[in-house]
């Protein structure tokens, strides 16, 4: 089967019989990091299946896609699509908006995001009733400030409370936050602790943490973790774009 072409998955995201291609054609435009004149315009108009009642669960889906994808593509237009949705009853959505915002490093995210996890680890860290979920998506909510990376006291207030969360990737979300917002050591020193405990997933995640943050003292931790090689490549990966150390690349390549 010939791959898409960009043009058909332009022209896919139009039509709205076939949901299940709008899906993918959501997805694809993220990924590819699509420069389509229609693309932005494309995927706000899919964010309206989501003030429908009730929400038609295979357009949430695609709309879902459009977030994530409006975060990697990055364009400032869509800013004012994607901050109210801070604001929405779907967990799911303020999830992927916090993302999105994240990676568009829009310091007017900073007020609603913070407002979002004020309550800290004992209101918006609090698991929901008979669910796994939190009161508020804390780790993408923290990501997303540490990666626009606003330094005031009310930000930092914020965010170090949950640093004591019981949640291991909670904790190593905040000291991430930390890191890159104060360039402390000390939040560096909490993630390469985190790399040592016992789950596998935890692991995972305080290496990607590390490698995102740019943090390059931590290579060393990084390259002992006790975590598949194909997820350091990631991290070092991002250590280096962080960073811009090229050395890196010689430990990638032993990795190899």
């Amino acid at each position: 089967m010939e791959p898409l072409s960009e043009a058909q998955v332009i022209a896919n995201l139009r039509q709205t019989e076939d949901v299940p291609a709008q899906y993918y054609a959501a997805w694809w435009l993220g990924k590819m990091r699509s420069r389509h004149p229609q693309a932005v315009t494309l995927l706000l108009d899919t964010l309206s299946a989501l003030s429908q009642v009730p929400v038609d669960p295979e357009r949430r889906g695609v709309a879902l896609n459009a977030i994530r994808a409006l975060g990697m593509l990055q364009d400032a237009p869509a800013l004012s699509a994607l901050l109210p949705l801070l604001k929405s009853s779907d967990y799911s959505v303020r999830e992927e908006a916090a993302r999105s915002l994240g990676l568009h490093r829009a310091t007017e995210a900073v007020g609603p995001l913070c407002h979002l996890i004020a309550g800290g680890p004992e209101q918006a860290g609090r698991e929901q009733p008979g669910s796994a979920l939190l009161q508020e998506p804390c780790e993408a909510i923290l990501e997303a400030l540490g990666a626009i990376g606003v330094a005031t006291p009310s930000v930092i207030e914020t965010i170090t409370p949950f640093t004591q969360h019981p949640r291991p990737l909670i904790r190593a979300a905040a000291c991430r936050a930390l890191l890159q917002i104060t360039g402390d050591q000390r939040w560096a020193s909490e993630l390469e602790q985190l790399l040592l405990h016992p789950e596998p997933l935890v692991r995972r995640g305080a290496l990607l943490d590390l490698g995102a943050t740019g943090w390059t003292a931590s290579l060393p931790a990084i390259e002992a973790a006790t975590v598949e090689s194909s997820l350091k490549l990631v991290a070092l990966r991002g250590l280096a774009e962080q960073s811009g150390d090229s050395t890196i690349l010689d430990v990638m390549d032993r990795l190899l």
